[in-house]
Protein backbone atom coordinates (compact mmCIF):
# COMPACT_ATOMS: atom_id res chain seq x y z
CA UNK A 1 0.00 0.00 0.00
CA UNK A 2 1.44 3.53 -0.88
CA UNK A 3 0.53 6.73 0.96
CA UNK A 4 0.97 10.17 -0.69
CA UNK A 5 3.04 12.74 0.61
CA UNK A 6 1.25 15.83 0.13
CA UNK A 7 2.00 19.22 0.28
CA UNK A 8 0.57 20.68 3.84
CA UNK A 9 -0.73 23.82 4.02
CA UNK A 10 1.41 26.62 4.67
CA UNK A 11 -0.34 29.32 6.20
CA UNK A 12 -1.59 32.81 5.19
CA UNK A 13 -1.79 34.38 1.76
CA UNK A 14 1.01 31.22 0.93
CA UNK A 15 -0.29 28.73 -2.08
CA UNK A 16 2.71 27.48 -3.53
CA UNK A 17 6.46 26.48 -2.35
CA UNK A 18 9.60 24.98 -4.55
CA UNK A 19 10.86 21.48 -3.80
CA UNK A 20 14.29 23.12 -2.58
CA UNK A 21 15.86 19.65 -1.11
CA UNK A 22 14.87 16.17 -0.78
CA UNK A 23 16.11 14.84 1.99
CA UNK A 24 15.53 11.33 1.04
CA UNK A 25 16.01 9.80 -2.27
CA UNK A 26 13.78 6.89 -4.16
CA UNK A 27 14.40 3.36 -2.53
CA UNK A 28 15.67 5.32 1.06
CA UNK A 29 14.23 3.47 4.06
CA UNK A 30 12.13 6.38 6.18
CA UNK A 31 10.13 6.43 9.63
CA UNK A 32 7.13 7.79 10.53
CA UNK A 33 7.65 12.24 11.24
CA UNK A 34 10.92 11.80 9.45
CA UNK A 35 11.81 14.83 7.10
CA UNK A 36 11.49 14.05 3.55
CA UNK A 37 11.98 16.92 1.93
CA UNK A 38 12.29 21.27 2.43
CA UNK A 39 9.80 22.84 0.60
CA UNK A 40 10.65 27.13 0.31
CA UNK A 41 7.82 29.61 0.68
CA UNK A 42 8.20 33.53 -0.16
CA UNK A 43 8.21 33.54 4.03
CA UNK A 44 10.27 30.41 5.69
CA UNK A 45 11.50 26.92 4.46
CA UNK A 46 9.47 23.94 6.22
CA UNK A 47 10.13 20.69 6.12
CA UNK A 48 7.61 17.84 4.97
CA UNK A 49 7.54 14.73 7.42
CA UNK A 50 6.81 11.28 6.78
CA UNK A 51 3.38 10.04 8.03
CA UNK A 52 3.93 6.38 7.65
CA UNK A 53 6.85 4.38 7.72
CA UNK A 54 7.80 2.31 4.62
CA UNK A 55 10.58 3.24 1.50
CA UNK A 56 10.27 6.32 -0.67
CA UNK A 57 8.89 4.29 -3.94
CA UNK A 58 8.73 7.40 -6.18
CA UNK A 59 9.36 11.37 -6.24
CA UNK A 60 6.62 13.04 -8.14
CA UNK A 61 7.84 16.48 -7.69
CA UNK A 62 12.08 16.86 -8.39
CA UNK A 63 13.78 19.76 -6.86
CA UNK A 64 13.16 22.87 -8.29
CA UNK A 65 9.43 22.50 -9.23
CA UNK A 66 7.15 24.34 -7.82
CA UNK A 67 3.97 22.81 -6.27
CA UNK A 68 0.88 23.99 -4.94
CA UNK A 69 -1.03 23.12 -0.98
CA UNK A 70 -2.66 19.51 -1.34
CA UNK A 71 0.27 19.22 -4.30
CA UNK A 72 1.61 14.88 -4.20
CA UNK A 73 5.14 15.37 -3.93
CA UNK A 74 6.03 11.71 -3.88
CA UNK A 75 4.73 8.32 -2.26
CA UNK A 76 5.78 6.27 0.65
CA UNK A 77 5.45 2.53 -0.06
CA UNK A 78 4.64 0.55 3.34
CA UNK A 79 5.71 -2.04 5.15
CA UNK A 80 9.14 -3.75 6.63
CA UNK A 81 9.94 -6.34 2.73
CA UNK A 82 10.48 -3.35 0.33
CA UNK A 83 13.55 -2.35 2.97
CA UNK A 84 15.22 -5.51 3.62
CA UNK A 85 15.18 -6.54 0.11
CA UNK A 86 17.20 -4.14 -1.90
CA UNK A 87 15.71 -5.59 -5.33
CA UNK A 88 12.97 -4.21 -4.60
CA UNK A 89 14.10 -0.98 -4.00
CA UNK A 90 16.26 -0.88 -7.13
CA UNK A 91 12.73 -1.99 -9.36
CA UNK A 92 10.69 1.00 -7.72
CA UNK A 93 13.52 3.11 -8.01
CA UNK A 94 13.53 2.98 -11.99
CA UNK A 95 9.80 4.02 -12.21
CA UNK A 96 10.48 7.25 -10.26
CA UNK A 97 12.59 8.87 -13.19
CA UNK A 98 10.97 7.97 -15.98
CA UNK A 99 8.12 10.82 -14.97
CA UNK A 100 10.75 12.59 -15.04
CA UNK A 101 10.66 16.87 -14.01
CA UNK A 102 8.29 17.53 -16.54
CA UNK A 103 4.98 17.19 -17.11
CA UNK A 104 5.14 17.48 -21.18
CA UNK A 105 7.59 15.98 -23.73
CA UNK A 106 8.93 19.94 -25.25
CA UNK A 107 12.04 20.91 -25.36
CA UNK A 108 12.87 22.48 -22.86
CA UNK A 109 11.21 21.03 -20.13
CA UNK A 110 8.58 22.90 -18.62
CA UNK A 111 7.10 22.88 -15.20
CA UNK A 112 3.38 22.30 -14.87
CA UNK A 113 3.18 26.07 -13.20
CA UNK A 114 5.45 26.97 -15.79
CA UNK A 115 3.28 25.40 -18.43
CA UNK A 116 -0.59 26.70 -16.92
CA UNK A 117 0.92 30.07 -17.13
CA UNK A 118 2.37 30.13 -20.31
CA UNK A 119 -0.86 28.88 -21.40
CA UNK A 120 -2.78 31.91 -20.02
CA UNK A 121 -0.37 34.52 -21.36
CA UNK A 122 -0.81 32.98 -24.82
CA UNK A 123 3.36 32.17 -24.76
CA UNK A 124 4.88 29.23 -26.66
CA UNK A 125 7.08 27.35 -23.89
CA UNK A 126 9.10 26.60 -26.12
CA UNK A 127 10.38 29.71 -26.96
CA UNK A 128 11.36 30.22 -23.29
CA UNK A 129 14.65 30.03 -22.05
CA UNK A 130 14.77 27.95 -18.98
CA UNK A 131 16.45 28.64 -15.78
CA UNK A 132 16.04 25.68 -13.54
CA UNK A 133 18.28 22.78 -13.08
CA UNK A 134 18.79 21.06 -17.08
CA UNK A 135 17.20 24.12 -18.57
CA UNK A 136 13.56 23.54 -16.79
CA UNK A 137 11.59 26.25 -17.83
CA UNK A 138 9.94 27.93 -14.19
CA UNK A 139 6.53 29.66 -13.76
CA UNK A 140 9.16 32.81 -12.78
CA UNK A 141 10.58 32.43 -16.78
CA UNK A 142 6.95 32.76 -18.08
CA UNK A 143 6.54 35.60 -15.59
CA UNK A 144 9.67 37.47 -16.61
CA UNK A 145 9.25 36.88 -20.51
CA UNK A 146 9.16 39.28 -22.88
CA UNK A 147 8.53 38.64 -26.42
CA UNK A 148 11.07 39.93 -29.06
CA UNK A 149 9.88 43.11 -30.44
CA UNK A 150 8.50 43.12 -34.15
CA UNK A 151 10.99 44.06 -36.99
CA UNK A 152 9.55 47.36 -37.77
CA UNK A 153 9.56 48.74 -34.65
CA UNK A 154 12.88 51.05 -34.45
CA UNK A 155 13.48 51.40 -30.95
CA UNK A 156 14.79 47.36 -30.29
CA UNK A 157 17.03 47.49 -33.55
CA UNK A 158 18.66 51.33 -32.19
CA UNK A 159 19.43 48.74 -28.94
CA UNK A 160 20.18 45.94 -30.31
CA UNK A 161 24.19 46.46 -30.54
CA UNK A 162 23.94 46.93 -26.90
CA UNK A 163 23.18 43.44 -26.45
CA UNK A 164 26.32 40.83 -26.72
CA UNK A 165 25.45 38.10 -29.33
CA UNK A 166 28.35 36.00 -28.16
CA UNK A 167 29.41 34.69 -24.63
CA UNK A 168 28.96 37.64 -21.37
CA UNK A 169 32.36 39.26 -21.30
CA UNK A 170 33.93 38.13 -17.86
CA UNK A 171 31.87 35.01 -17.76
CA UNK A 172 34.26 33.18 -16.48
CA UNK A 173 35.37 34.76 -13.20
CA UNK A 174 31.11 35.26 -12.74
CA UNK A 175 28.90 33.22 -10.58
CA UNK A 176 25.26 32.79 -11.50
CA UNK A 177 22.81 31.53 -8.46
CA UNK A 178 19.16 31.42 -8.80
CA UNK A 179 17.54 33.40 -6.12
CA UNK A 180 15.96 32.15 -3.67
CA UNK A 181 11.94 32.39 -3.61
CA UNK A 182 12.60 34.10 -0.44
CA UNK A 183 14.94 36.75 -1.70
CA UNK A 184 12.59 36.97 -4.66
CA UNK A 185 9.61 37.81 -2.26
CA UNK A 186 11.85 40.32 -0.31
CA UNK A 187 12.36 41.98 -3.60
CA UNK A 188 8.68 42.18 -4.81
CA UNK A 189 7.53 43.40 -1.47
CA UNK A 190 10.36 46.21 -1.42
CA UNK A 191 9.29 47.11 -4.73
CA UNK A 192 5.50 46.76 -3.85
CA UNK A 193 6.26 49.37 -1.02
CA UNK A 194 8.03 51.86 -3.21
CA UNK A 195 5.33 51.98 -6.15
CA UNK A 196 1.97 51.88 -4.16
CA UNK A 197 2.92 53.54 -0.98
CA UNK A 198 3.50 57.18 -1.39
CA UNK A 199 6.52 57.17 1.37
CA UNK A 200 8.93 59.55 3.18
CA UNK A 201 10.71 59.33 6.00
CA UNK A 202 11.16 62.10 8.43
CA UNK A 203 14.12 62.03 10.87
CA UNK A 204 15.26 62.63 14.77
CA UNK A 205 17.69 62.59 17.22
CA UNK A 206 17.92 61.14 20.78
CA UNK A 207 19.79 61.29 23.66
CA UNK A 208 20.39 57.76 25.10
CA UNK A 209 22.23 58.91 28.23
CA UNK A 210 19.37 58.23 30.68
CA UNK A 211 18.46 55.08 28.98
CA UNK A 212 22.23 53.89 28.85
CA UNK A 213 22.10 54.67 32.49
CA UNK A 214 18.81 52.77 33.69
CA UNK A 215 19.89 49.88 32.03
CA UNK A 216 23.31 49.96 33.60
CA UNK A 217 21.70 50.18 37.02
CA UNK A 218 19.31 47.27 36.69
CA UNK A 219 21.14 44.85 34.12
CA UNK A 220 22.13 42.86 36.59
CA UNK A 221 19.20 42.61 39.01
CA UNK A 222 16.40 42.53 35.42
CA UNK A 223 18.81 39.50 34.16
CA UNK A 224 18.98 37.42 37.81
CA UNK A 225 15.40 38.05 38.31
CA UNK A 226 14.00 37.45 34.44
CA UNK A 227 16.60 34.87 32.66
CA UNK A 228 17.30 37.37 30.09
CA UNK A 229 19.54 40.23 29.30
CA UNK A 230 17.47 43.84 28.92
CA UNK A 231 18.28 45.39 26.20
CA UNK A 232 17.12 49.01 24.32
CA UNK A 233 14.76 46.85 21.77
CA UNK A 234 12.23 46.51 25.12
CA UNK A 235 12.08 50.13 25.56
CA UNK A 236 12.11 51.13 22.16
CA UNK A 237 9.13 48.62 21.69
CA UNK A 238 7.64 50.63 24.34
CA UNK A 239 8.10 53.92 23.20
CA UNK A 240 6.76 52.86 20.08
CA UNK A 241 3.74 51.58 21.35
CA UNK A 242 2.95 54.71 23.55
CA UNK A 243 3.40 56.75 20.52
CA UNK A 244 0.86 54.64 18.36
CA UNK A 245 -1.89 55.02 20.69
CA UNK A 246 -1.71 58.55 20.84
CA UNK A 247 -1.68 58.56 16.77
CA UNK A 248 -3.63 55.67 15.52
CA UNK A 249 -3.35 55.98 12.08
CA UNK A 250 0.61 54.97 12.29
CA UNK A 251 -0.91 51.54 13.43
CA UNK A 252 -3.57 51.15 10.78
CA UNK A 253 -3.34 50.36 6.72
CA UNK A 254 -5.31 50.99 3.91
CA UNK A 255 -7.64 48.64 2.47
CA UNK A 256 -9.39 49.48 -0.81
CA UNK A 257 -11.43 52.40 0.01
CA UNK A 258 -11.36 51.77 3.42
CA UNK A 259 -8.89 52.58 6.40
CA UNK A 260 -8.27 49.89 8.63
CA UNK A 261 -7.57 51.25 12.34
CA UNK A 262 -5.76 48.68 14.68
CA UNK A 263 -6.58 48.35 18.19
CA UNK A 264 -4.01 45.77 18.71
CA UNK A 265 -0.15 46.05 18.57
CA UNK A 266 1.69 43.44 16.65
CA UNK A 267 5.06 44.61 16.57
CA UNK A 268 7.21 43.76 13.72
CA UNK A 269 10.89 42.83 14.36
CA UNK A 270 13.22 43.01 11.11
CA UNK A 271 15.93 40.53 11.25
CA UNK A 272 18.66 39.67 9.06
CA UNK A 273 19.31 35.81 8.36
CA UNK A 274 21.77 34.15 6.04
CA UNK A 275 19.09 33.62 3.75
CA UNK A 276 17.26 37.26 4.03
CA UNK A 277 14.91 39.32 5.72
CA UNK A 278 12.58 38.34 7.71
CA UNK A 279 10.14 40.26 9.84
CA UNK A 280 9.04 37.95 12.69
CA UNK A 281 6.35 39.41 14.78
CA UNK A 282 6.03 40.06 18.72
CA UNK A 283 2.21 39.65 19.12
CA UNK A 284 0.08 42.20 21.47
CA UNK A 285 3.58 43.37 22.94
CA UNK A 286 1.26 45.98 24.97
CA UNK A 287 0.43 43.43 27.12
CA UNK A 288 3.94 42.25 27.92
CA UNK A 289 6.59 43.46 30.43
CA UNK A 290 10.12 44.46 29.78
CA UNK A 291 11.03 40.87 30.49
CA UNK A 292 8.27 39.52 27.69
CA UNK A 293 9.37 41.38 25.39
CA UNK A 294 12.99 41.10 25.69
CA UNK A 295 12.22 37.22 25.52
CA UNK A 296 9.86 37.08 22.79
CA UNK A 297 12.28 39.03 20.93
CA UNK A 298 15.53 36.64 21.72
CA UNK A 299 13.28 33.79 20.96
CA UNK A 300 12.36 34.89 17.63
CA UNK A 301 15.70 35.46 17.04
CA UNK A 302 17.07 32.93 17.71
CA UNK A 303 14.57 30.83 15.18
CA UNK A 304 15.07 32.90 12.60
CA UNK A 305 19.13 32.37 12.66
CA UNK A 306 18.34 28.74 12.80
CA UNK A 307 15.51 28.79 10.20
CA UNK A 308 13.20 27.40 12.47
CA UNK A 309 10.23 30.51 11.83
CA UNK A 310 6.89 29.23 11.24
CA UNK A 311 4.31 31.34 9.31
CA UNK A 312 2.44 32.25 12.40
CA UNK A 313 5.65 34.04 13.77
CA UNK A 314 5.72 36.41 10.34
CA UNK A 315 1.91 36.83 9.46
CA UNK A 316 0.68 39.91 10.45
CA UNK A 317 2.06 42.57 12.39
CA UNK A 318 0.69 46.40 12.68
CA UNK A 319 3.99 48.18 12.54
CA UNK A 320 7.59 47.30 12.13
CA UNK A 321 11.21 48.55 13.89
CA UNK A 322 14.26 47.68 12.59
CA UNK A 323 17.81 48.27 13.81
CA UNK A 324 20.21 49.08 11.57
CA UNK A 325 22.62 50.19 14.38
CA UNK A 326 23.41 46.70 15.09
CA UNK A 327 25.53 46.64 11.72
CA UNK A 328 26.92 50.25 12.23
CA UNK A 329 24.43 52.27 10.28
CA UNK A 330 24.32 55.51 11.26
CA UNK A 331 21.09 56.74 9.34
CA UNK A 332 18.89 55.17 6.85
CA UNK A 333 15.40 55.15 5.23
CA UNK A 334 13.79 52.13 6.07
CA UNK A 335 11.36 50.80 3.56
CA UNK A 336 7.80 50.19 4.66
CA UNK A 337 6.63 46.56 5.18
CA UNK A 338 3.02 46.61 2.93
CA UNK A 339 0.57 46.74 4.03
CA UNK A 340 1.46 48.38 7.27
CA UNK A 341 2.25 51.79 7.03
CA UNK A 342 4.89 53.25 9.03
CA UNK A 343 8.46 51.47 9.95
CA UNK A 344 10.65 53.35 13.03
CA UNK A 345 14.44 52.26 11.91
CA UNK A 346 16.93 52.88 14.79
CA UNK A 347 20.62 53.27 14.15
CA UNK A 348 24.14 53.12 16.19
CA UNK A 349 24.62 55.07 19.09
CA UNK A 350 27.73 57.20 18.62
CA UNK A 351 29.06 60.39 21.07
CA UNK A 352 28.72 64.01 19.79
CA UNK A 353 28.91 67.15 21.11
CA UNK A 354 25.33 68.47 21.74
CA UNK A 355 24.04 71.67 23.62
CA UNK A 356 22.37 71.28 27.12
CA UNK A 357 21.42 74.04 29.08
CA UNK A 358 23.30 76.44 26.93
CA UNK A 359 26.33 74.27 27.47
CA UNK A 360 28.41 72.02 24.53
CA UNK A 361 28.53 68.41 26.48
CA UNK A 362 29.52 65.14 24.83
CA UNK A 363 26.36 62.74 24.58
CA UNK A 364 25.76 59.23 23.55
CA UNK A 365 23.01 59.88 20.48
CA UNK A 366 21.46 58.21 18.02
CA UNK A 367 19.34 59.02 14.86
CA UNK A 368 15.68 57.93 14.47
CA UNK A 369 13.69 57.69 11.28
CA UNK A 370 10.18 57.18 10.50
CA UNK A 371 9.17 56.24 7.09
CA UNK A 372 5.59 56.52 6.76
CA UNK A 373 2.80 56.69 4.30
CA UNK A 374 2.04 59.94 3.50
CA UNK A 375 -1.36 58.13 2.10
CA UNK A 376 -2.74 57.74 6.05
CA UNK A 377 -0.12 59.73 7.69
CA UNK A 378 0.38 63.34 7.45
CA UNK A 379 3.53 65.18 8.24
CA UNK A 380 2.33 66.48 11.50
CA UNK A 381 1.97 62.82 12.78
CA UNK A 382 4.98 61.43 11.68
CA UNK A 383 6.76 64.03 13.38
CA UNK A 384 4.69 63.84 16.36
CA UNK A 385 5.26 59.90 16.41
CA UNK A 386 8.89 60.37 16.30
CA UNK A 387 9.00 63.74 19.14
CA UNK A 388 7.15 60.90 21.51
CA UNK A 389 9.41 58.07 20.82
CA UNK A 390 12.15 60.66 21.92
CA UNK A 391 10.28 61.72 24.77
CA UNK A 392 10.04 58.95 26.44
CA UNK A 393 13.77 57.55 25.40
CA UNK A 394 14.97 60.80 27.00
CA UNK A 395 12.55 59.99 30.29
CA UNK A 396 12.41 56.42 30.42
CA UNK A 397 10.31 57.19 33.36
CA UNK A 398 7.27 58.03 31.21
CA UNK A 399 6.94 54.54 29.90
CA UNK A 400 6.06 53.16 33.37
CA UNK A 401 3.92 56.13 34.35
CA UNK A 402 1.90 56.20 30.88
CA UNK A 403 2.54 60.16 29.92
Amino acid sequence: MSTQIVVPPMGESVSEATVAKWLKKVGDAVKMDEPLVELETDKVTLEVNATTSGVISEIKAPQGSNVGVGAILGLIQAGAAAVSSPTSSATTAAPAKAPAPTANTSTPPVMPAALKQAGDRGIDPSSIQGSGKDGRVMKEDVLNYRAPASSPAPAPAARAPQVPSGPRPNADREERVRMSRLRQRIAERLKEAQNTAAMLTTFNEVDMSNVMALRNQHKEAFEKKNGVKLGFMSFFVKASIQALKELPSVNAEIDGEDLVYKNYYDIGMAVGTPNGLVVPVVRDADTLSFAGIEKAIGDLGKKAKDGKLAMSDLSGGTFTITNGGIYGSLMSTPILNPPQSGILGMHAIKERPVVVDGKIEIRPMMYLALSYDHRIIDGREAVTFLVRVKECIEAPERLLLGV
